[in-house]
């Protein structure tokens, strides 16, 4: 199973390709062209980096990964990633993919960013591996037009926001599974054992 983590430049990737490294069988491959990352069983879109540097990076290939992803490409966007996903940010100029319906906006709260660990409610993106307590670290967050695609929810002071998303084979998430624990590792694998070809 080829698993191809799309890079932005933006930085290290190294924890994440380790993660998704541990299930038995996914080769896992970096590629910063997004044409070429389309060349894949399973795409990551990581959560490193800013909306605006990641929209530019992806441009080329904007339209092509949107239809890949309809016509049923898996994919699993991790926090930037998960916000690439959707129509565009307040942090920065550029269209996301518009996979989902909705707007990034900046977290409504004092403490910005949101560092640290914090409860997932109402989590049920993938069967077997339900999320409890994971890592954040974020100043923006995706607002679903939907709320139907969201499958978990996290609060941050007064601002509750989607903590997950889910259509078809794609899923986002706004926390870092990479970074939450066996958990989260559990959560990547989980995701890779259900897609794989």
């Amino acid at each position: 199973m080829r698993v191809t983590l799309f890079d932005y430049g933006a930085g290290n990737l190294h924890s994440l390709a380790k993660a998704l490294a541990t299930v038995p069988g996914a080769e896992v491959r970096v590629q910063e062209d997004p044409l070429r990352a389309l060349d894949t069983d399973v795409l990551v879109l990581p959560g490193v980096g800013a909306f605006g540097a990641a929209v530019a990076r992806l441009e080329p290939g904007r339209e092509a990964m949107r239809a890949a992803l309809e016509q049923g490409l898996p994919c699993l966007g991790i926090c930037l990633g998960m916000q690439l996903l959707f129509e565009g940010s307040d942090e920065g100029d550029g269209a996301g993919l518009g996979y989902f319906a909705g707007r990034v906006t900046r977290l409504a709260a004092k403490r910005v960013p949101e560092i640290g660990w914090n409860q997932v409610e109402d989590e049920r993106t993938l069967a077997g591996a339900r999320l409890d307590t994971v890592y954040y670290a974020h100043s923006f967050v995706c607002r679903a037009a939907d709320a139907s695609v969201v499958t978990g929810w996290t609060t941050h002071e007064a601002d509750r926001f989607p903590a997950a998303v889910r259509r078809g084979r794609v899923v986002g998430v706004q926390f870092h599974p990479e970074k939450s624990s066996t958990a989260g590792v559990r959560f990547v694998q989980a995701f890779l054992r259900e897609v794989a070809p």
